[in-house]
């Protein structure tokens, strides 16, 4: 079959749904009532006796009147008009320090506001400082002209299917949101709309101790839910930054520190729970850690930023805690040095846990912000983690391979105080980064290579960054081929301004040229054509049978 006459068929067989296409941040970081934390359980469920099951949405744009192609990454909804005025947009983006869009604003429905009342009772409100808050995202240059028309607080998945299903009807933008600790304007919106807070969904629904499993809500942060894991010698390893939340972190497809040796939100998600955009609840699969049966909705699910539905659950596979773990430290007189040497531990097969990489403008901005006296070079940290035997052999082995690269000043840390505050340290990196620069805002890049091109990544990047006159620090996932530079800039000084794009762009571009990937958010992408949606139903009928089509 052709893709036109596919494409045929399905628009002839969607159904007119509102679809939420803005870009959801990180939920916000809660507070965890004890009244919040269940016991560990095993669950037993018996089989539903309908075997169908309603899977999943799609959501796609296209236009293929005159070639062209109509996508709007904030919100889309069937409507005889069109969600923006195109004269009024201006563009922007990870790239470019404008406002990210103007967007096209409408009033909110009297009839909404009153179901919304009714659905939220007290959980909302229409004040202009808490929409404010929630339309600007904190450490992040990236922001729109328009801000949320009312905030709410949903307490259930019910109520948020409620919510959603009434701005459906009403064809008003929603988008999700929880701490917005997110620094690529995922919390934006320029076309205002209901911002949905996930604060008061955070609570620890069941824990499987036997499985290494744990059923949670969106707004429970990753640290205050390892908190409560301790107990149970598990732990759930995804770190991103502080206040980052697990609805977020699925919506955003977080990795963190430790994917190097744990993977990304993908390889630790077993399954979700969405709200869809027409207020359809939708569960992507069950418990069991494998599967082969139709499409695999939970990693569509994942990374997809609030364009598919609203996460109200998530199981998350967990981990044992460690016996024992090691914190090493190095420097190297070049940031190069300190590269190869992140690429041949993980040829040498060492089971690392962690390799972050510091250059000497990043150690700089640490030292003045926490009074600490780090040599300002290059600087390797790396975390081993197994037997204590066995970390400390790992130590040495690492230790030797740094020394043939002009690696010294080596600092272990064992102790979990020390080990606790050097994690620290590196997580507040961009904190440290304001301290140093309090006037400027801050530029965040995001590039990823092979791990083979890293070293090469780095150093052109690096000779671009020391020659500019701009603040400029990095920082790297080094086991992983990801790093990331902080470009401080004025925001009130155009020539600042584009000497951080260009660094920017001369970043990506590098890194496209050696195979690899940038984060780039499509704010927006135009059309002077009408928008329309095509809806996918995907029914899994059976194990090994899935069809297409609607109800």
């Amino acid at each position: 079959m052709t893709f036109s006459s596919l494409f045929s068929r399905l628009r002839s067989c969607s159904k007119p749904i509102c679809i939420n296409l803005q870009r959801t941040s990180i939920f916000q970081r809660p507070q965890i009532p004890s009244s919040s934390l269940a016991e560990p359980v095993i669950c037993s469920r018996k089989p539903s006796s309908n075997n169908s099951w309603i899977a999943s949405l799609i959501p796609l744009a296209f236009a293929v009147s005159a070639g062209s192609l109509a996508l709007h990454s904030h919100s889309l909804c069937l409507s005889d008009a069109p969600l923006f005025d195109p004269n009024s947009v201006k563009i922007g983006g990870k790239d470019s320090t404008n406002y990210v869009v103007k967007g096209y604003h409408r009033e909110i429905p009297p009839q909404l506001i009153e179901e919304l009342k009714a659905i939220c009772q007290d959980n909302m409100t229409l004040d202009e400082d808490e929409r404010y808050v929630h339309g600007k995202p904190q450490n992040s240059f990236h922001k729109a002209v328009n801000i949320p028309d009312v905030v709410v607080y949903p307490r259930s998945e019910e109520e948020v299917s409620k919510i959603v299903r009434s701005c459906n009807k009403h064809k008003v933008p929603i988008v999700p949101y929880g701490g917005a600790t997110s620094i690529e304007g995922h919390t934006l919106s320029p076309n205002g709309g209901v911002c949905i807070d996930m604060t008061l969904m955070n609570r620890v629904k069941a824990l499987h101790v036997e499985d290494m499993d744990v059923v949670v809500e969106p707004g429970i942060g990753w640290m205050e839910l390892n908190e409560y894991l301790k107990p149970y010698g598990l732990f759930f390893p995804l770190d991103p930054g502080p206040g980052a939340t697990i609805g977020g972190m699925c919506a955003t497809r977080c990795s963190g520190s430790l994917a190097v040796r744990y993977g990304t939100m993908r390889d630790n998600v077993i399954n979700l729970k969405v709200v869809l955009a027409d207020g359809e609840v939708m569960r992507t699969a069950s418990r069991a850690r494998k599967s082969a049966a139709g499409y695999d909705l939970t990693r569509l699910m994942i990374g997809s930023e609030g364009t598919l539905g609203v996460i109200t659950e998530i199981t998350l596979r967990l981990q044992k805690l460690p016996q024992s773990s090691v914190v090493v430290m190095c420097n190297f007189p070049t940031i190069k040095d300190a590269a190869d040497v992140a690429i041949a531990t993980m040829h040498s097969g060492i089971q690392v846990s962690r390799v972050e990489l510091l250059d000497e403008v990043q150690v700089r901005a640490i030292n003045l912000a926490n009074d600490k006296k780090l040599p300002e070079v290059p600087t390797l940290m790396f975390e081993f983690v197994g037997t204590e035997a066995y970390s400390r052999e790992q130590t040495q082995i690492v230790q030797k391979i740094a020394s043939q690269h002009h690696g010294s000043d080596f600092v272990f840390a064992e102790e979990p105080d020390e080990k606790k505050e050097l994690w620290k340290i590196r997580k507040e990196a961009l904190w440290a980064c304001f301290a140093m620069e309090p006037n400027s805002e801050a530029m965040i890049t995001d590039v990823c290579v092979p791990l083979s091109h890293l070293a090469e990544l780095i150093s052109r990047s690096k000779q671009e960054l020391d020659a500019s006159p701009l603040t400029c620090t990095v920082i790297a996932h080094a086991g992983d081929g990801n790093f990331h530079t902080i470009v401080l800039f004025d925001p009130t000084k155009k020539e600042q301004r584009r000497e951080a794009e260009r660094l920017n762009h001369f970043m990506v571009h590098t890194a496209l040229s050696m195979e690899g990937f940038y984060a780039k958010i499509n704010y927006q992408i135009l059309s002077t054509k009408r928008l329309f949606e095509v809806t996918i139903h995907v029914k899994a009928r059976s194990k090994d049978q899935v069809t297409l089509g609607h109800d």
